[in-house]
């Protein structure tokens, strides 16, 4: 007993530093600002160093009656669009790097570049592809496809322009997730495949039936992780747009930085509280997925 409690001590000093970062950055920070939701904090508050003052449920209701919020929460989900698109290329591409062929080792290190890529750096390169005198004009002049008008800034125009971030975000997610899939990938027991081989199964039909059910843990993470990504995509649209044209790619987690960071009001708690919400929305969604995903493991299994 003695020499279970020594272990039980030592196993949680080793714990202690980790322990103490996570609760200073990550457990206190999350409580706080929840706790700031439900609060009246900020503006002349804030600046005369007044404590937060409850006010409930009065935040929430503030944010159903502003229109901004509706457009941004409605954009956030809209930008969900970018999920199974970005799923199935990823997995589809890592299917074709996971051969080895001569080369393939470059071809995915080309893939993972837009990873690491600085979002500065994206933003220079992707305005100089989407404006007036850009790429894709010129391409789309060359090959006779312009809209009428002729060439346009894409990242100027209401309709374009979320379509425009949201293929900024696919480019910059894609080579992450391609490496996850191919993780996953390469852990399915060879011994499977040469099984299906020896039955006589084709490609296609190895594809559904050996890798797609066991990368099902791997194809989960990367949806969780995606549809999380897209409600809090951020970044991009502050480089790209900052919310324009219209409010068309103004997002949820651009009206929480806008509400606590931008201006002179400095509404720390009408921020949290649409924080919260898009944690909410998170979580249903991401409740959806485990759903989703383990309803089709047993329709599997009992087929």
């Amino acid at each position: 007993m003695r020499a279970s409690w020594r272990d039980t001590l030592l196993s949680y000093a080793f714990l202690a530093p980790a322990l103490v970062l996570l609760t200073l950055f990550t457990f206190y920070p999350l409580a706080y600002g929840s706790y700031l939701g439900f609060t009246e904090y900020g503006g002349a508050r804030f600046a005369q160093g007044l404590a937060p003052k409850w006010v409930g449920l009065e935040n929430f209701r503030t944010l159903l009656a502003d229109p901004l919020f509706l457009t941004s929460l409605g954009n956030s989900l809209k930008y969900l669009l970018v999920v199974p698109a970005l799923q199935l290329a990823s997995l589809a591409v890592a299917v074709l790097v996971s051969r080895e062929l001569p080369g393939m080792a470059f071809f995915r290190a080309a893939y993972y570049v837009p990873v690491v890529t600085s979002v500065s750096l994206a933003a220079v390169m992707w305005e100089w592809v989407f404006n007036r005198e850009g790429t894709l004009n010129w391409v789309l002049g060359a090959l006779h496809l312009l809209p009428a008008g002729g060439a346009f800034g894409w990242l100027n125009n209401e309709h374009t322009a979320f379509w425009a971030v949201m293929l900024v975000t696919f480019w910059r997610g894609f080579g992450y997730y391609m490496v996850l899939y191919l993780a996953g990938l390469q852990s399915i027991p060879a011994e499977l495949e040469e099984a299906a081989v020896l039955d006589g199964a084709s490609a296609w039909q190895r594809f559904w039936r050996v890798t797609v059910p066991m990368m099902k843990p791997t194809i989960l993470l990367c949806s969780l992780l995606s549809t999380i990504a897209a409600l809090r995509v951020l970044e991009e649209v502050l480089v790209l747009t900052n919310g324009g044209p219209l409010n068309s790619t103004y997002t949820a987690l651009m009206y929480v930085y806008s509400k606590a960071f931008q201006g002179f009001n400095f509404d720390y708690g009408l921020a949290s509280a649409a924080g919260l919400v898009v944690a909410a929305v998170a979580l249903l969604l991401s409740l959806a997925n485990f759903r989703l995903f383990r309803e089709s493991g047993g329709d599997e299994g009992r087929a």
